[in-house]
């Protein structure tokens, strides 16, 4: 028997065990298998491991997203994890060819993706409160939102969660070094139904301009003149 004279529901079975590109080579085949490809109850989970898969063609996004993982656990996610002005001129390169992929493909994602349920995010080092804003705002199903190593988040991440986040069930801010236990708890005070995590954020060494730093290494060495 041909791949081809299977019926629809075993096409779509045997394409969920397929990765993307193993979906996309296959829907290059023949027509059948493409309208396959195309069929949105294949794409309801969506799982990427670097900012250069993003821009592949080789999936579909849609109203059926229902589940969302961007985790780039590469060394050269710490790059864009340190502060700014610690990185030299092949550092800031480095990160200006990739600055804006995740946000755009987030707010594509605000945009077409109305019933997502879920995101995850780690090491998206560009990903600011104003993207996780829009998504709140534009997915109102949206019950677990984790974020790991996202250093551009912030409590107004956490504002954001209070005032959209009314499906919200868990919340996830590990290593994001910038949220404060004032922002914590203010969730906790708002949103008590919502499953709280925060490890290693608060108390954690937030991004500071070299004068900040500075000013602190004045003020230490006169404390120890002390």
């Amino acid at each position: 028997m041909h791949i081809t004279q299977l019926n629809r529901e075993c096409l779509l079975h045997l394409f969920s065990f397929l990765d993307k590109n193993s979906r996309k080579n296959l829907a290059k085949t023949c027509h059948k298998l493409l309208e396959v490809f195309q069929d949105p109850l294949l794409w309801s989970l969506l799982n990427f491991h670097s900012p250069v898969e993003l821009k592949k063609d080789n999936f579909l996004l849609g109203p059926a997203l229902k589940h969302l993982s961007i985790c780039w656990y590469s060394e050269r996610v710490k790059v864009c994890n340190i502060e700014d002005w610690m990185k030299n001129g092949f550092q800031k390169d480095f990160c200006n060819r990739h600055e804006n992929t995740v946000s755009d493909f987030l707010l594509d994602v605000c945009n077409r993706c109305p019933n997502l349920l879920s995101l995850t995010l780690s090491g998206c080092g560009h990903v600011t409160d104003d993207c996780i804003l829009q998504l709140l705002k534009n997915c109102p199903n949206l019950k677990s939102l984790k974020l790991e190593n996202c250093v551009r988040i912030t409590d107004h991440t956490l504002e954001a969660v209070t005032l959209h986040g009314a499906s919200l069930r868990t919340l996830h801010v590990d290593f994001c070094r910038n949220v404060t236990r004032a922002g914590l708890e203010r969730v906790r005070e708002k949103c008590p139904s919502v499953t709280l995590r925060a490890e290693r954020s608060v108390n954690m060494i937030p991004d500071s301009k070299p004068e900040k730093k500075l000013m602190l290494e004045k003020a230490s060495r006169k404390l120890v003149q002390l």
